[in-house]
């Protein structure tokens, strides 16, 4: 049943806050599988079960990689059934799996090595879930009922991640304190569907047009049609999309980032530890992280809606390669307090700005499609991310030197890469058709 053909006319407000708000749900609750809240379970799974971190690590990259092949069908089932069905299936499955995670621990023998087949298969699929149907889904359905509020409602989607990034560690934390990380899993999967199943399965729809409103609120079609032309918003198929360049340096630049953000998260509390400082300390760099994210993703998403896309993006990258430059010569509490605030600032935008590019330059029609193209070089690079620094770890510990810094040093380098190539990312103009 969906309510929203019966309530979108009815609500005081624009209903297009109260898909917003839906989305949102399910963006919050997908900290679940989030790389900060694996980090908080870092610690206790390899105490108790003799795991190595790049094992744990292991799962979230499979499932990053096992999302790079669901994004392009995911992108199709949005553009065709809708986000609201994309994002109550996620859902479901997210908690389930989320779930499964406490008593997730059979092992499997492979070339000697105990391989956790059930955690990689539990925590993996919650990772598809995270890193591809919720995230093209929300973020596709929130930019087709807002145009010249794209940039801070895309923000404002951001800061409900960022929510969710702080909440979840610290209840993990709390319950693995209190009884175990086993009870801690379980909880997190029953927030899940409190917080976000009835949401997202009955208020949404896919465009405004749907249940005869506008973008924006706006109240007529003449300023609907007044407000597109004055955002000049494309309509570009998949193919034609696929033919530009502008298209494959934004994948490639935001794979970059991500890259750099899973990375870095994952690895965050155990590098602050690694360094000599307290658990608090690391805890609380974390919670940073994640509240500066949420402000970061309200400011970049203002100024995105009056600066090109590929500058902003230019400037996240940046930020974020000044922050993995930083992290490199943290040993006090201050300093990883401060680099983690500033590296969570970077990620607000890296969440915010490339959903918002892909809706600029290639408008509402086929956005589906055409995140789901794209999404795969962002789950790439997540699973590559998170992977990278746990091997570099183990291989300098068998070396004799525990350390994460090269890994960190080169999440700068890229960093700095990425702000050049991306500002190569002109936004396409189509050519008019011959007559």
């Amino acid at each position: 049943m969906n309510l929203a053909p019966r309530l979108a006319r009815r609500t005081p407000f624009f209903y297009g806050w109260v898909i917003l708000s839906s989305a949102g749900a399910s963006i919050f609750v997908r900290n679940a599988a989030a790389s900060l809240t694996i980090a908080v379970f870092v610690y206790p799974l390899s105490d108790e079960l003799g795991w190595s971190r790049t094992m744990i690590a292991g799962a979230s990259s499979l499932g990053g990689l096992a999302a790079t092949f669901t994004s392009p069908i995911i992108g199709w089932l949005v553009d065709r059934f809708g986000a609201r069905m994309v994002l109550t299936a996620s859902v479901l499955i997210l908690g389930f799996s989320t779930i499964s995670l406490a008593w997730a621990t059979s092992t499997i023998s492979i070339f000697g090595a105990a391989i956790p087949w059930a955690f990689y298969l539990a925590y993996g699929t919650g990772r598809v879930i995270f890193s591809s149907p919720i995230q093209i889904g929300a973020s596709v359905v929130v930019s087709r009922w807002f145009i010249r509020m794209r940039g801070r409602v895309n923000g404002i989607l951001s800061m409900t991640h960022s929510v969710g990034m702080v909440l979840f560690p610290l209840i993990a934390s709390l319950v693995i304190a209190q009884s175990g990380w086993r009870d801690a899993w379980f909880v997190l999967g029953v927030m899940v569907w409190v917080i976000a199943l009835l949401p997202v399965s009955l208020l949404i729809a896919q465009r405004p047009e749907d249940v005869g409103l506008h973008p924006d609120g706006d109240e007529s079609e003449e300023e609907a049609n007044e407000s597109a032309s004055q955002q000049e918003e494309p309509a570009w198929t998949l193919k034609e999309a696929m033919r530009t360049p502008a298209l494959w340096i934004l994948a490639v630049a935001t794979g970059l980032l991500f890259l750099v953000q899973a990375g870095t998260n994952t690895h965050a509390a155990a590098f602050f530890r690694d360094q000599g400082l307290t658990a608090t300390t690391a805890g609380i760099g974390i919670s940073l992280n994640a509240a500066f994210l949420g402000i970061g993703g309200i400011v970049w998403g203002r100024v995105v809606e009056n600066i090109s896309p590929r500058y902003v993006m230019a400037a996240v990258a940046l930020v974020m390669a000044a922050g993995s430059a930083l992290f490199v010569t943290t040993d006090t509490p201050i300093e990883a307090l401060a680099y983690s605030a500033l590296f969570g600032f970077g990620l607000g935008g890296m969440l915010t700005i490339p959903p918002v590019a892909y809706a600029d330059y290639f408008g509402r029609q086929s956005l589906g499609a055409i995140r789901g193209i794209t999404e795969p070089f962002t789950t790439f690079g997540q699973a590559i991310g998170a992977l990278v620094p746990g091997v570099v770890f183990d291989y300098l510990t068998t070396a004799g030197e525990e350390s994460y810094l090269p890994a960190f040093a080169a999440f700068a380098a890229l960093g700095f890469f990425t702000m050049l190539i991306v500002l190569l990312a002109k936004q396409p103009r189509k050519q008019p058709e011959s007559v």
